[in-house]
């Protein structure tokens, strides 16, 4: 199947413990158990596999197997699947998951593919605004500025951003906020530094915002990171693109 470029970013985030608490996932997401099945779980409903693709914007909590597993946030995809919580994932997509979290960007970018049947493409200059926006979360890119950009009226142009994109604008941005800020982590960057590289207002605003995102705290995140580097030489790898709104 012939790859497509895309403008979003695919993070990992690496699980060190047992369980997640109850949260959203914020966009399409697949989760790769390291060691044994994933449950996830939301009033009496229960989904269980080794690898799961995960439906967005639905409460749930996780249960793991020994040593968590991993996460891979797959941005802008929409869900292919009329399964109300989440789908297992076997033979080549399964695989392809696999080489995913152990650092294959071909591995991402297949899968992203082949899950992609159901997302319709985006339109070229909201392609250049998620561009600008996952470049650089400090931009603070505004309402104006993307009605100006998309010449657009200003309800319009908000429906056509949360249509292409599957998020608000605004949520959009925190998500490229946080996402900036684990990757800094995932560098060695200290908490309250990311956070504010990352346009938070201190550590404790990134820490609410990262725990109800991802069902953990920074802390225990950070040490999962530790861990997968220790164990795979691997760490998160954020994006850096151009900004279209940059005029200098």
């Amino acid at each position: 199947m012939p790859l497509t470029e895309t403008p979003f970013t695919s993070t990992v985030l690496p699980i060190p413990v047992s369980r997640l608490g109850a949260h959203p996932n914020v966009v399409t997401a697949v989760l790769v158990g390291r060691a044994g099945p994933i449950t996830l779980q939301r009033e009496g409903v229960s989904v269980t596999g080794d690898v799961l693709l995960v439906r967005p914007g639905i409460v749930h909590s996780v249960h793991l197997a020994a040593r968590g597993a991993d996460v891979i946030f797959l941005n802008g995809l929409t869900f292919p699947s009329e399964a109300l919580l989440a789908i297992a994932l076997k033979g080549g997509l399964e695989q392809l998951a696999r080489r995913s979290v152990a650092g294959d960007p071909g591995a991402t970018a297949e899968l992203r593919a082949r899950l992609a049947f159901t997302t319709d493409p985006i339109p070229a200059k909201i392609l250049e605004v998620v561009r600008a926006m996952q470049a650089d979360p400090m931009r603070r890119v505004t309402q104006l500025e993307l009605v100006r950009y998309l010449g657009m009226e200003r309800t319009r142009a908000l429906r056509c951003f949360k249509a292409a994109t599957g998020l608000t604008f605004r949520r959009f941005k925190l998500w490229s906020a946080l996402q900036h800020a684990a990757v800094r982590m995932a560098e060695h960057e200290l908490v309250r530094t990311a956070a504010i590289d990352a346009g938070f207002a201190d550590t404790a605003h990134l820490s609410r915002v990262f725990s109800s995102v991802f069902g953990l705290p920074p802390s225990v995140a950070i040490a999962g990171l530790d861990d997968r580097e220790a164990d795979t030489g691997l760490s998160a790898i954020g994006l850096r693109i151009a900004n279209p709104f940059d005029r200098s």
